[in-house]
């Protein structure tokens, strides 16, 4: 067995993101509508152990939601 394919990752998948006062986060309730700082056409932020790696588009396949992968970022060293 390669020795890659024993080390796991932490993938966390970004929808939007944003800032509202504890107040309102405490009172929210079933139902709540939290708006985001993103549109339904832009590309979700995809992170390998908080490291930003790609962008992504929400895919729904037989009930399953999957993100396809669509740039990879690339680092300069």
């Amino acid at each position: 067995m390669n020795p890659l394919e024993t080390i796991e990752v932490e993938l966390t998948v970004e929808l939007g993101a944003t800032m509202l006062p504890i107040h309102h986060l405490l009172r929210m309730g079933r139902g709540a509508v939290i708006e985001l700082d993103a549109s339904e056409n832009e590309p979700m932020r995809i992170y390998a152990n908080q490291t930003l790696v790609a962008f992504g588009e929400i895919k729904i396949d037989d009930g399953q939601v999957a993100i396809e992968v669509k740039n990879k970022v690339t680092r300069r060293v």
